[in-house]
């Protein structure tokens, strides 16, 4: 892995201050899989005094995006992403320290050798599920993912 959690974490305060400012990091990373947390604070809490759908997504994204741009970057190619759809489901309310994981990370080299190969841009659906403390799942984010080379 390029990319290390706080090398990341660097990055989200420069090029992602809102994520960074509400608390998202990234807290561990590799291949396959990667962690994401955030706490339930004033500065990312909705009326409901539970933690905003929005940070939460921002969290969920964190964790399929930190991977796809590390294994962009190991791949050595000019490769663009983007998200082109999402959808969540929410189960319970988000308090406390809400952990990120996403799992999928084995998809994203064959979507990148496919689009190195064929030149053709690619799409890959990630998901990342958020727990509570004790275990919970509060939330359940897809995200479709975009890749092409850069021309």
């Amino acid at each position: 892995m390029a990319v290390s959690a706080s090398k990341f974490n660097m990055f989200a305060f420069f090029k992602l201050p809102s994520a960074w400012w509400c608390g998202v990091r990234l807290r561990h990373i590799e291949r396959s899989k990667a962690v994401v947390t955030v706490k339930h604070r004033w500065v990312n809490q909705n009326p409901f005094n539970s933690m905003f759908w929005a940070v939460q997504g921002m969290a969920a994204e964190l964790s399929t995006g930190a991977m796809m741009i590390d294994q962009i970057k190991e791949s050595g190619h000019h490769i663009s992403m983007l998200v082109a759809h999402n959808n969540a489901s929410f189960s319970k309310k988000a308090r406390g320290k809400i952990t990120f994981t996403c799992e999928d990370g084995d998809l994203i080299k064959g979507a990148i050798d496919t689009a190195v190969a064929t030149g053709e841009g690619q799409t890959i659906w990630m998901k990342s599920v958020g727990v509570n403390a004790d275990g919970v799942v509060v939330s359940t984010f897809n995200f479709e993912w975009t890749i092409r080379l850069k021309q």
